[in-house]
């Protein structure tokens, strides 16, 4: 695995460079801005719109640099025929792909920090000029969210990574990683109804077996999701960060083996 941190540079290089990325910062910018603006219509609990607002930007910028620039990093090499000059150098195709992955973390990892110290911002200043005796805020808490962000993105980045592998077109790799994302975001608000019987009355076996296998074959992305905790100074139990920890960690570790399984065993035209 001695060529995994060299693909890995590349693979960030690129990305950083890429026009798209400044278009994404643009946007972030742009929507820190307006939060700042948003804040002043409320009368209370301001500073929980601004950290619920500003950590959601960071999420959504975050993702649009996996489905448009990270998706672009594998779908490239392919389109210009320069896979064929990486895998033919002393490079195995787990290397290649496993380097790609780590390139990708790399670059979401850059803009989650970024724009985490500038979402900062929002909330400094919503803090500062309006004050609320009853509001619960703790940065610990606001910048805890932010690195649970970063671990969702790495979680979404394998599962790029995995359809990246065994699919040509990009655009195809963008709409399964899409899906996959949504179904993974929404997934334990549906497990959670479906199993309410009180409020859903009664289900289909079927239904219930097909939420089941979608709970565990999907990445659960609702447990990175630390806003309400953030913004309303909801303490984290230690047991809840290993366990997360452990879950993004495994999930990354089985989506990246069978993402290899499939590129080794891909032929290209």
């Amino acid at each position: 695995m001695m060529n995994v941190w060299p693909v890995a540079s590349i693979t960030f290089k690129e990305g950083i460079k890429n026009r798209v990325i400044f278009g994404i910062l643009i946007i972030a910018l742009l929507l820190f801005a307006a939060t700042t603006v948003i804040t002043t219509l409320f009368m209370r609990d301001v500073v929980k719109v601004a950290v619920d607002l500003s950590l959601s930007t960071v999420s959504f910028a975050g993702l649009l640099t996996l489905f448009f620039i990270g998706i672009n990093l594998y779908g490239k090499d392919i389109d210009k025929r320069t896979i064929y000059m990486v895998i033919s150098r002393p490079i195995s195709r787990v290397e290649y792909l496993v380097g790609k992955f780590f390139g990708i973390v790399l670059l979401a990892l850059t803009v989650t920090v970024f724009l985490s110290l500038l979402s900062a911002v929002p909330v400094f200043l919503s803090q500062k000029f309006y004050t609320y005796p009853e509001a619960r805020f703790s940065w610990s808490l606001f910048f805890a969210a932010a690195a649970y962000i970063f671990l969702k993105l790495a979680v979404v980045s394998s599962i790029i990574t995995l359809f990246a592998s065994f699919t040509s077109n990009s655009f195809i790799a963008l709409v399964l990683s899409l899906v996959a994302y949504i179904i993974g975001q929404s997934m334990e608000g549906i497990k959670t109804l479906i199993t309410s019987t009180v409020e859903v009355g009664e289900v289909s076996p079927v239904l219930k077996a097909i939420v089941n296998i979608a709970y565990y074959l999907f990445p659960n992305l609702a447990v990175f999701d630390l806003k309400t905790q953030a913004a309303h100074g909801i303490p984290i139990l230690p047991s809840y960060v290993v366990w997360t920890l452990l879950y993004a960690f495994l999930y990354i570790t089985i989506t990246i083996a069978v993402s290899t399984l499939a590129f080794r065993r891909r032929e290209f035209p």
